[in-house]
């Protein structure tokens, strides 16, 4: 095991018009000799792992596992993490996209921080081209703590791509897999509350996909998300402000909670307040997003006989 050396992981499942845009931006740019990348095939139905097999072809150091029958994100990112090589893990979703030269800016940022976490400052959210930015999540600079994942869904753990070390892995007991595609906020906020300390390199990004049926659109269409959140937070409730607690566990909150956190933050003992990112729209789309907020509002007036 070396001590810089970073395992890229990726878990997949019926991703064949995305993964390998994802895999390329790996390896053009970011991938080093003593690397490895590890992908785990969750039983895709699709030509997904036929891809894989011809991209595990092409590269050195690159490992396609296979899981019999799906078993969701979180495990298949543990079985990655389990198999890798390397003491800092690097999770890159099969849609996502990587800048070229911006990992190597985080291991570094991570090693000098004495940190167990760096993210990304900025998530480019893009349709289909990447140079085509819909929308940026940003992030608050510097530490990232475990207040502010609970202030709001603007933070790195939301995303998950990000490098990490292998022991707050361990430490934080893995991703948890009862929790559908809150698999990686679940992971972040086990890493935050088990001591991990996480980081944001500043001027930094990736490029997140959206406008598909993802993953996290796919699992969302349950309308489970505050009861499988709180699953995740149910061992750690002695951290939790007890008007809060009651809240979530309640009839009131129980099943809204995680939604409206920008409304209403959960909040610690400690009293420390937590700090949501922004949403970032560029000037051409913010108009657009204004114009068409104010025709529906006009619409409704209309209807509504006003």
């Amino acid at each position: 095991m070396m001590s810089d050396a970073i395992s890229y992981i990726m878990p997949a499942y019926n991703c064949a018009s995305t993964v390998e845009e994802s895999l390329e931006s790996i390896v053009n740019g970011n991938y080093r000799d003593i690397d490895e990348i590890i992908i785990v095939d969750d039983a895709s139905t699709d030509t997904t792992s036929v891809l894989l097999q011809e991209f595990a072809g092409r590269y050195p150091n690159v490992r396609v596992l296979s899981h019999p029958f799906n078993k969701g994100g979180a495990a298949a990112r543990n079985t990655a993490v389990e198999r890798a090589c390397n003491s800092l893990i690097f999770c890159l979703d099969s849609d996502n996209v990587l800048a070229p030269g911006s990992v190597e800016k985080l291991r570094r940022l991570l090693v000098e921080s004495d940190a167990d976490v760096a993210s990304f400052q900025e998530l480019r959210f893009f349709k289909s081209v990447t140079l085509e930015i819909t929308h940026k999540w940003l992030f608050q600079p510097g530490v990232i703590t475990l207040a502010d994942c609970l202030a709001g869904h603007v933070v790195p753990i939301s995303s998950g791509n990000y490098l990490y070390s292998r022991v707050s892995w361990l430490r934080a007991g893995g991703y948890p897999e009862f929790s559908g595609a809150l698999d990686a906020w679940g992971f972040g906020f086990r890493q935050m509350a088990t001591g991990s300390k996480m980081v944001v390199l500043p001027d930094s990004f990736y490029y997140h996909r959206s406008g598909h049926e993802s993953y996290w659109v796919r699992e969302a269409k349950k309308c489970d998300t505050s009861v499988k959140a709180l699953q995740i937070l149910t061992p750690y409730l002695e951290l939790l402000q007890a008007e809060d607690v009651a809240y979530i566990t309640g009839e009131q909150g129980r099943c809204v909670w995680f939604e409206q956190r920008k409304q209403r933050p959960i909040r610690l003992k400690s009293g420390e307040e937590g700090r949501n990112g922004m949403v970032v729209y560029p000037p051409e789309t913010g108009f657009l997003k204004k114009f068409a907020t104010r025709l529906a509002a006009h619409g409704k007036r209309l209807l509504a006989g006003q």
